[in-house]
Order: C-alpha cells, then sequence, then structure tokens
C-alpha cells in the first residue's frame, strides 16, 4: 500500500472543502471549486495500477489534466481523483468486474489538483500476465455531453441513497 495521500492544497478560487473517506479506511480534505476543465480532443487518458489500485504508469494526457506531477501520481492510490460526487456504489461495481478479470467501462468524474474537475468515459481491463492478473489498465476517452448529463443524475440519486 503507498502512502496515504496528504490532504488537497487549498485553491485560490472559491471551493466546498470536503473530507472524502476512501474503502481504505483512509480520509483526506479536497476541495471542489465547480469548474469542468474540457477533455482534450483527439487524446486518450491512459494509466495503469497494481492489483490495490496504486498508479503505476500515466501518459502525458493524464498528467496534463489531472494537474498532478508524475511523481505524484506514480506510487499513489488512483483514489487520489476521485470526485465527491461519485458515489461508492460506481466504483465497487468498476473493482468488482475488473477484480473478476472483465471488461468495465463507465462514466467518471475526477478531481483535478486544483479542485477544478473532468469527465471521462473509462474502459478498465486487467493486465494478464502468464494467466495472473497483475493489475489494471484504464483508457479514457472523451465522453458525450449527454452522456454526461445522464451519468450526472443517475449519481446524484445514488449518492443520495448512500447517505440516506
Amino acid at each position: 500500500m503507498g502512502s496515504p495521500i496528504p490532504d488537497a492544497h487549498k485553491p485560490e478560487l472559491p471551493a466546498e472543502q470536503i473530507i472524502l473517506t476512501y474503502h481504505d479506511g483512509t480520509s483526506r480534505t479536497v476541495y471542489d471549486t465547480g469548474i469542468e476543465r474540457a477533455y482534450p480532443d483527439g487524446k486518450l487518458i491512459v494509466s495503469r495500477t497494481d492489483l490495490n489500485g496504486v498508479i503505476t504508469h500515466v501518459n502525458d494526457a493524464f498528467v496534463e489534466i489531472s494537474g498532478y506531477h508524475v511523481d505524484e501520481l506514480i506510487g499513489q492510490q488512483h483514489y487520489i481523483l476521485r470526485h465527491p460526487d461519485m458515489p461508492k456504489a460506481a466504483y465497487k461495481d468498476l473493482w468488482d468486474t475488473a477484480a473478476a478479470g472483465q471488461k468495465w467501462h463507465g462514466y467518471v468524474k475526477n478531481l483535478c489538483k486544483d479542485g477544478s474537475h473532468y469527465w471521462v468515459y473509462a474502459t478498465v481491463v486487467p493486465n494478464i500476465r502468464r494467466g495472473e492478473t497483475v493489475g489494471y489498465t484504464s483508457v479514457r476517452r472523451k465522453p458525450s455531453r449527454s452522456k454526461i448529463e445522464a451519468a450526472m443524475a443517475q449519481y446524484a440519486q445514488m449518492k443520495q441513497n448512500e447517505e440516506g
């Protein structure tokens, strides 16, 4: 397991302060400015993790949109990007599907280092070496606006259910 992720730096812009608690029991303070970053046209955002969700590889597009430096990402839990609007059940489905050796597709709202966010259409696949799953690769594409709107409504409902 990597070391606990440090709290996010408070951005210059007005932002909501939120404490997120992750599946492994660690917590972190993050900030949400509500500002959306446009997905970069014509680019794929790629990352790989080990079996525990620790980032082992990121491509340049990932670094660019997330606002983190490569050395701030490698060795960290992938949930460093978790946006507070994302329901826990969405990640549980992703990890359960990938751990079962299946391909997962879905819409994800990610949190950038500066408190802004971006939406992706993610495909997560297990990395298999000599018959054993050794980690996971996620490839993100630009999502359509209508799919983002549908995901926002679905995720808001799921968040209400988990807090209710």
